[in-house]
């Protein structure tokens, strides 16, 4: 394996993207300190305790927790994922757009531009909704030391330019790196949390926090989280195979065809997108809620918004019932895009495959759209379940706080409905990016590898098998 690792760097042109890289995400660390100008960082950080449970928690996340510091790159990558979704939305919807994604190279260039455009243009509006916040005097305190009129363009020139700047970072590790430019920076900000989410579990333990840190409940959680990283790798992996015969045909004086192969399915092809697309719908609505206006008082403190709003919050039983909707939804939606059975049947029937017993044309590609839609269930409740473990073991899911029914819950565990209070940073949306990403990653230098016939990480059979990038 050291063998094998060492092979990166006997190999100039791969030595250089790998470094590259590396000297891309070093400089999106070294931003990750730099504060925006006239923030109290003091009374961020008790605010950020304060709605520590609520929507801020998954900007914050993708965010690197540069939101809690309200660093110069505090926004993250969100703009740009959510400008991604609605450009993948409206090639679905808007059909002159979906022939433009259709002319090839050209086409998806101007897409990826205007979705730059669309990035920026919400990096200002949120930025300006961030300002507008933190300098609301209605609670008697205020977030910053400058004027209110100094800092709202401040903070919106700051941090809408740092969200370009992340944006240009993304792009050139995707062309000049190892490429998943926007996937390794979402990465590297939750990676970098985990040695305070192991000094915070570790913490717990030796203080016996509730009296459930016992050694036996310790091992059984390492044991668990060990378990669901496994599971996670091995779904992953694990695909459908449907058998390709091609007919024998002459070409020229030489015979072609005759070989049997496969066309592989993968049980989760969306990847982790079906759960960062239910997650910033959901929790746009949320983060909109908590904001001030022009010193109004938040949505979420209204007498009618504000039930509504405490129902719909994470670890509510309303929230996760969307939640799981959104990524059977969305698990459905992102296939449709990036998956075409009637492109794959046309392709076989014009180079003579076909699918034995199945007929060519319009046969083949009823037949492989039914099977991808078993499969695009299963993935989707696997999505489900990892995302659930986690929710369960941080903060449980309150159910006793339905309507009529709640006191029905009430005897439960504790840990189902409180959860353990344990503060994991690899949550179920992180721990799924952590280990699809650290995967795809390996499979991007493993093929550099493989092309300059180097051996790969992996045994021949058992060949890590990546997939797209958001």
């Amino acid at each position: 394996m050291f063998d094998k690792f060492a092979n990166i760097f006997r190999i100039p042109d791969l030595r250089k993207r790998v470094m590259f890289t590396l000297g891309m995400l070093a400089v999106y660390r070294l931003g990750s300190h730099i504060p925006t100008p006239g923030i109290n960082g003091q009374m961020l950080s008790e605010f950020f305790n304060q709605n520590s449970g609520s929507a801020l928690g998954l900007v914050d996340l993708f965010s690197g927790g540069n939101l809690r510091k309200l660093t110069i790159f505090a926004l993250g990558i969100m703009p740009y994922i959510t400008a991604s979704i609605i450009f993948q939305l409206l090639t679905v919807i808007y059909e002159p757009l979906a022939k433009l994604q259709k002319e090839g190279e050209l086409g998806r260039r101007k897409i990826t531009q205007w979705t730059r455009y669309v990035t920026v243009l919400l990096g200002i509006v949120q930025s300006f909704t961030i300002a507008l916040t933190l300098t609301n005097t209605s609670t008697g305190s205020s977030m910053v030391t400058i004027p209110r009129m100094a800092f709202i363009p401040l903070c919106v020139l700051t941090l809408t330019a740092g969200t370009a700047f992340i944006m240009w970072l993304g792009e050139q590790i995707t062309e000049r790196g190892i490429g998943n430019g926007m996937s390794l920076l979402i990465f590297t900000g939750i990676v970098v949390g985990l040695p305070k989410g192991i000094e915070e579990l570790y913490d717990k333990i030796k203080t016996n926090a509730w009296g459930t840190f016992t050694p036996v409940a310790v091992a059984i959680l390492i044991a668990g989280m060990i378990a669901v990283v496994a599971f996670i790798v091995y779904v992953e992996r694990s695909e459908r195979r449907i058998p390709v015969q091609y007919a024998k045909r002459i070409v020229g004086r030489r015979m072609m065809g005759g070989q049997s192969t496969h066309l592989p399915l993968k049980v989760n092809s969306g990847g982790v997108m079906p759960v960062i697309f239910a997650s910033s719908i959901l929790s746009a609505p949320l983060l909109f809620a908590g904001m001030s206006f022009f010193g109004s008082a938040p949505l979420r403190d209204t007498a009618f918004f504000g039930p509504i709003i405490r129902n719909l919050a994470p670890g509510e039983p309303w929230y996760e019932l969307l939640y799981i909707v959104a990524i059977i939804f969305f698990a459905y939606f992102y296939i449709s895009i990036v998956f075409r059975p009637d492109d794959i049947a046309d392709n076989m029937r014009k180079y003579g495959g076909f699918i034995p017993g199945i007929r060519p044309g319009k046969r083949t590609a009823d037949f492989i759209n039914d099977i991808l839609t078993r499969i695009t269930l299963v993935g989707a409740l696997y999505l489900i379940i990892i995302s659930l473990i986690p929710q369960l073991i941080i903060s449980g899911i309150h159910f006793n706080h339905l309507w009529l029914i709640g006191p029905v819950f009430d005897k439960l565990p504790s840990w189902m409905t409180n959860g353990l209070g344990v503060t994991f940073y690899f949550g179920g949306t992180s721990l799924l990016i952590v280990v699809g990403v650290a995967m795809d990653t390996v499979q991007q230098v493993e093929s550099q590898l493989i092309m300059r016939h180097y051996d790969g990480f992996t045994p021949k059979s058992g060949r890590i098998r990546g997939r797209k990038s958001w």
